[in-house]
């Protein structure tokens, strides 16, 4: 037989897309359109429903930038249509290759009650079915003139992404606005066609079943009529029954999929438009899971129900009905997706706490997966987290993406830092959309690399962002794709069903250990540095008004304030979300995020200092009291607690005092005693001698706290990514403009260094207190620089292979060499509180309250044959995509460089750093900690009333070292009970260390980096 196979797959696709798909509305008549557009926010829906219209027509302009306009169609169904399927066609001017980032809408019935979401790949609104003749037809759509930020040639600047810069230039046309009749049986010989086809092209040539395919297909295109398509449809279509029947084969690759819109809690539009989002796709897949009765859809991010539920009832209350039918089910248990590398110990277990929370409490539903498919990483303390938030799985896709290594499993067992493990799967379809085409099914069950051993995979399935999640054509074609011969099999699947099948059918999956690394997007690390500093202040706040507030409320009876607590919580947690604190959303969104973060600091300083005054006492005629938040003592102030200002006093000096003398060649020496620094006439520092040793830190012949600028222009995603060339290039920012002495008492010593580079200045101090070895560098950068990037470098004497920084109730090793593809690939990496290098007996810590971003380079110097390595913080970076002035202007940062310090008094200096003391004025003799433990590597990340208001004191601990480690937790109240509990403060037996209560207080023998959750009950 001649191959007539390309001639045949060519005549498919042209009668497809020229004839078929259009028979499906075969007949349509106008509808007449107005319009009203809203003068600035969006307006109620019963304000939108009353306003009053202006006509519009089909190809006329509307939507400025962020706009609202509500859009009224009206038609009348003819009387010939009687009997059939009537749909309108609202087509507000999409372009159907940009689901979810462009213009949508949302249809209302004239009572105000929402239909459905508008989008790109779902235009239709079912008007009957069937119709009767002569019904009137009345929608009003509620539609969004989200403008275009990432367009057909990406990462351009834009002033689109902020409505102060946009302008009012009309972003969109009205395009289709039809009553249409609305042919099923056309429509499914479409999806017949689309499956088979797509079927075909993945295919060996060399195989019958392609060609049983397509002399089918090609049958069927004899049977129609392209002069009357919707007339022979029917009989077209029975030519492909035997083809759709024939079953796969016992060994096909079986995909579980689910519903599904990955909706970025902001992203490229601003939080208010995110509600919106959410509201137009829960409204469209209530409706789907109507229509079609095998369906199941998922949504994550706790917030995105609560937003629905305070901002679209009517809405929300069709998704309770579904998610108490089981066909809508809540995913992942998190408040939202978060980035899980920058956030907090304490906040990363808050997320959990609060998306689980708010599931059981709405739908009486627990989660066991974790799901973030989207985030940019994953650090290894995250699988303690989820199993002490009593989960067991975790999806994620991300991953993927990765530029360099390709991951080795899709179905494994993540291992944390503290040997946790997690039932982990990747779906190897490699998207989070799946749209059921054929060449995403085939991919998946070839990419699958656990074959042989493994089976099962899943696939999100669904537009997201707006894209109106899972449409019925996606619905159409896994119903052909159930059990067909050469495809994988497909299964509507929750989550949880996927995971009890992967996990039994795959006992002994291969282990990872450590941070899953995403080898992209590591410039999120640094971007848009007031979000970083805002969430990590918010923390370190948060920390401070459960602490002392608790301890107001059990020493004073003053009242704790829960609900405000609740609030400001999961506020920071929404402002984690894997788009806002890594600094990749748009202008809007970051200007807001500022903003709030003022407001829940002076808000949280407020509730701080009322607990403060309660414990202090009087004011009139008192004295200073120190606070100490930290969970270390420090200047004779127990950790968590209060001592007076006596106290302090006696333990301020350490080894005696500070003193700066001229040095020799230029500039200056600080000296208290435990470490003295030398500064040259340039402002750098050229020494640190560790007295306790007499170890120098600094490597010879360098100079440590320089400030080096690269250019920073990626190939891609500028706010997400630094491409490793970017160190081809490097500017030592050595001038100096001026430098003096700044303080020079016997508390403090303290130089000044004064720079000017490119359209920016920066100030530094170079501060040296009494009694502490660590030198604190603040710096101030007026920055005014375009595609640049800013680090802080400290070369240091120590010779190591690998270092330490802390993430989650831990810490974890990284490589400083670059033996592999792997290791290389890690050139910008995440801290929390600290970085620390050690050879045995001897280390170097490098401390910061809240810069992220890092890298650690290796050379072996030609002089003396010593190692030379440096650890250099990434400040900050000006791209200009997605918004087109970050990060510019004022910025101020801490870091402090720490010689001779172990991990323990790097885990300690880390705390002190952020946590500084606190003095109040009272006439309180002290204050006494609620707890205190007698063990330095036993740290307290958390003291705080039950959230159930029981009056329960809650305090979480882990071990920081990396070591086994016994302490004490005493109590300064009368102990009733101490009772294990997750993170839900519900009792639980998966401690695995030792918790015995002990009279007044609570034995703990804890594992490397374990944590615990107490739950005390004082005595009555």
């Amino acid at each position: 037989m001649h191959d007539d196979r390309t001639l045949v797959e060519a005549r498919l696709k042209r009668v497809l897309e020229e004839r078929i798909r259009p028979a499906v509305y075969p007949a349509s008549v106008p509808l007449t359109v107005s319009i009203w557009t809203a003068p600035g926010e969006p307006v109620p829906v019963a304000e939108g429903l009353a306003a009053p219209r202006s006509p519009i027509a089909v190809g006329d302009a509307w939507g400025a930038p962020w706009g609202t306009s509500w859009i009224t169609v009206t038609g009348t169904v003819p009387q010939d249509w009687a009997g059939r399927t009537v749909e309108a066609l609202i087509d507000l001017g999409f372009d159907a290759n940009m689901p979810g980032f462009q213009c949508e809408g949302l249809v209302y019935r004239p009572d105000g009650t929402p239909v459905k979401g508008l989008n790109p790949q779902n235009q239709w609104v079912r008007i009957a079915a069937p119709a009767v003749g002569g019904e009137p037809v009345l929608l009003h759509v509620e539609a969004a003139a989200n403008p275009v930020i990432l367009d057909y040639h990406p990462f351009l600047p834009t002033e689109l992404g902020d409505r102060e810069t946009a302008g009012d230039k009309p972003q969109y046309r009205l395009e289709r606005m039809d009553l249409a009749v609305f042919d099923e049986t056309v429509w499914q010989l479409v999806m017949d066609l689309e499956v088979l086809g797509e079927l075909m092209a993945e295919l060996p040539v060399d195989g019958a079943r392609r060609w049983d395919v397509l002399r089918a297909v090609e049958r069927a295109l004899d049977t129609v009529d392209l002069q009357d398509v919707n007339g022979t449809a029917a009989a077209a279509r029975s030519h492909l029954t035997e083809v759709l029947a024939a079953p796969a084969a016992p060994s096909a690759h079986r995909i579980s999929a689910i519903g599904h819109a990955h909706i970025d809690s902001a992203w490229l539009w601003p939080l208010r438009e995110t509600v919106r989002k959410v509201a137009r796709t829960t409204a469209n897949m209530t409706a789907l899971l109507e229509d079609e009765p095998d369906f199941l859809y998922t949504m994550s991010q706790a917030q995105q129900f609560a937003w629905i539920k305070e901002h679209r009832p009517e809405v929300y209350a069709r998704v309770k009905k579904a998610v108490a039918d089981g066909r809508f089910v809540p995913a992942g248990g998190m408040w939202v997706e978060s980035d899980t590398n920058m956030p907090s110990s304490e906040a990363m277990a808050r997320q959990f706490v609060h998306g689980k929370r708010f599931f059981l409490e709405e739908f009486g539903v627990e989660n066991e997966e974790a799901w973030l498919p989207d985030t940019f990483g994953f650090t290894g303390g995250l699988p303690q987290i989820i199993r002490n938030a009593g989960s067991k799985w975790l999806l994620t896709q991300k991953i993927s993406w990765s530029q360099v290594n390709k991951f080795p499993h899709h179905t494994f067992l993540w291992e944390g830092i503290d040997g946790t493990r997690i039932f982990t799967h990747f779906p190897p379809v490699d998207t989070y959309n799946c749209s059921m085409k054929g060449s995403e099914i085939a991919h998946a069950a070839r990419n699958f690399k656990d074959k042989g051993v493994a089976r099962h995979s899943l696939a999100p399935t669904g537009w997201g962002d707006g894209g109106g999640g899972t449409t019925r054509e996606m619905v159409a074609k896994a119903a052909r794709l159930r059990d067909l011969e050469g495809s994988a099999t497909v299964r509507w699947e929750r989550p949880a069903e996927f995971f009890a099948k992967a996990e039994a059918e795959y006992p002994k999956p291969p282990v990872w250990v450590g941070e899953l690394y995403l080898e992209l997007h590591r410039a999120t690390l640094t971007s848009q540095a007031r979000t970083k500093q805002g969430n990590r202040r918010s923390e370190n706040l948060l920390r401070e008004a459960e602490l002392w507030c608790a301890t107001a409320a059990l020493r004073t009876g003053h009242p704790y304030p829960y609900e405000r607590l609740d609030r400001i919580w999961k506020t920071v947690l929404l402002h984690q979300f894997h788009d806002i604190l890594p600094g990749s959303s748009i202008a809007w969104v970051h200007r807001e995020a500022e903003a709030t973060y003022a407001g829940l600091a002076a808000e949280l300083e407020e509730l701080i200092g009322a607990a403060q005054q309660a414990l202090a006492g009087d004011p009139a005629g008192g004295r200073a009291l120190v606070f100490n938040g930290a969970p270390h003592g420090r200047s004779a102030v127990p950790a968590g607690g209060a001592a007076a200002a006596a106290a302090v006093a006696a333990g301020a000096t350490g080894a005696g005092g500070c003193a700066v003398t001229a040095r020799e060649g230029g500039g200056f020496v600080l000296d208290n005693g435990l470490l003295r620094v030398a500064v040259d006439g340039d402002g750098l520092v050229v020494s640190a001698v560790d007295a306790a040793s007499g170890r120098e830190a600094v490597a010879p012949g360098t100079r440590a706290n320089l400030l080096q600028l690269h250019p920073d222009f990626p190939n891609m995603w500028d706010a997400w990514d630094v491409d490793a060339f970017y160190r081809n290039t490097v500017t030592d920012l050595v001038d100096a403009d001026e430098v003096a002495v700044h303080a020079d008492g016997p508390e403090e010593v303290a130089v000044r260094v004064a720079r000017s580079f490119g359209s920016s200045t920066v100030v530094q101090t170079l501060t040296l207190r009494a009694g502490s070895g660590r030198l604190d560098i603040d710096t101030e950068v007026d920055w005014h620089e375009t595609e640049k990037f800013l680090k802080a470098a400290f070369p240091l004497d120590v010779h190591t292979e690998r270092y330490a920084a802390e993430t989650q109730f831990g810490h974890q090793f990284r490589p400083t060499h670059t033996n592999t593809s792997w290791d290389a690939a890690k050139f910008e990496a995440c801290n929390h509180r600290f970085v620390h290098l050690a050879e045995p007996g001897w280390g170097v810590a490098l401390v910061t309250p809240s810069t992220y971003g890092h890298d650690v380079t290796r050379t072996v110097r030609a002089a003396d044959g010593g190692t030379t390595t440096t650890v250099r913080f990434s400040l900050l970076r000006a791209p200009r995509f997605p918004d087109p002035r970050t990060d510019q202007g004022l910025h101020r940062f801490r870091h402090a460089l720490v010689p001779g310090a172990g991990i323990g008094d790097a885990v300690r200096e880390g705390y002190a750093v952020g946590l500084p003391e606190r003095r109040v004025t009272g006439t309180a003799e002290a204050v006494r900690p609620l707890v205190a433990l007698d063990e330095d590597a036993l740290v307290v990340s958390a003291v705080k009333l039950a959230d159930d208001g029981s009056g329960d004191l809650v305090v979480r601990v882990y071990e920081a070292g990396g070591g086994r480690a016994r302490g004490r937790l005493t109590t300064s109240f009368p102990l009733a009970s101490a009772v294990p509990c997750d993170l839900l403060e519900r009792p639980w037996d998966g401690t695995r260390g030792e918790v015995v209560v002990d009279g007044d207080g609570v034995r703990l023998a804890l594992r490397p980096f374990e944590l615990v959750t107490l739950r005390l009950t004082p005595s009555a």
